[in-house]
């Protein structure tokens, strides 16, 4: 079952809000990495090159966890536990392009050669703070 990001924080993904991605590595222990992040109403979707460490650990162990805070008010935030349930290169770059602008405001040259990935995560357990 997928659980419901509140109305009350979903304004965190139109801001530059910044989430900490929590994997777990091939020996059980843990891996974070901060992330950009989006959400399509039901996903809470991430963007990577494909061969980096936390892709590797995505593709090994499905259980994730996020935290995502608010840029303007450090006690409201967003902790999310959920399952990667989709891994695809389709759209990928144009994700990642459309990221970069929500974040920085500008255009990143990605490396010629590299292979963007969409994780699709699937929030199971969520919940609000501030």
């Amino acid at each position: 079952m997928v659980a419901k990001i509140p109305e009350s924080h979903l304004d965190l993904f139109h801001k530059r809000a910044l989430a900490h991605l929590a994997t777990i590595m091939p020996d059980g222990g843990p891996q974070v990495t901060p992330i950009w992040i989006d959400y399509d109403g039901t996903y809470i979707l991430l963007n990577s090159a494909k061969g980096r460490q936390k892709d590797r650990n995505m593709r090994h162990q499905a259980k994730v966890a996020l935290d995502i805070v608010d840029p303007d008010n450090s006690a409201r935030y967003l902790v999310i536990r959920g399952r990667v349930v989709e891994i695809t290169e389709e759209g990928a770059v144009e994700h990642a392009y459309r990221l970069t602008r929500m974040y920085t405001g500008t255009t990143y040259p990605y490396p010629p050669g590299e292979v963007r990935v969409i994780y699709k995560i699937a929030p199971e357990r969520v919940s609000a703070f501030g």
